[in-house]
């Protein structure tokens, strides 16, 4: 089961914190379909958050049709978001649960860590934009 962590001082709204954790379980295989969420009231209890906090996080992760909620019966997960290489076991997933004690020991933040990541999947990203196959086409045209 998740257990939700709210961050009072990242400024992200709490219900959209408790979809990114949900949609972060869904990924790595920690929340699987046909699991069932913390009720409301389980929530509240360990992060003392409004409910109506909670349920609009619920709303909107069911109407994104990740989550199904059933009168007196709780919310359960209908899809997962589960890509090869991201299960708990996988090899990836071993070497960044490494590098990041490497780096949590090296002194490093959350937040450093968070943005050394998000610069790391920028600079791919930008570089996979700049060598499009058309580029490379042209390129050994040119060569």
């Amino acid at each position: 089961m998740v257990e939700y962590r709210i961050d009072r001082g990242s400024g992200v709204p709490a219900y959209v914190q408790i979809v990114d954790q949900t949609e972060r379980a869904l990924r790595m295989g920690t929340l699987k379909v046909g699991d069932k969420l913390p009720t409301a009231r389980e929530v509240v209890a360990a992060t003392a958050i409004n409910p109506n906090t909670v349920l609009r996080a619920y709303r909107d992760m069911e109407q994104a049709g990740l989550v199904e909620l059933r009168r007196g019966l709780g919310t359960f997960v209908t899809r997962s978001l589960a890509r090869p290489g991201a299960e708990g076991d996988s090899p990836l997933r071993r070497e960044i649960t490494d590098w990041t004690a490497r780096a949590r020991a090296a002194g490093l933040e959350r937040a450093d860590v968070l943005a050394l990541v998000t610069a790391a999947l920028d600079a791919y990203d930008d570089e996979r934009d700049t060598h499009t196959p058309g580029d490379r086409e042209r390129k050994k045209e040119d060569a």
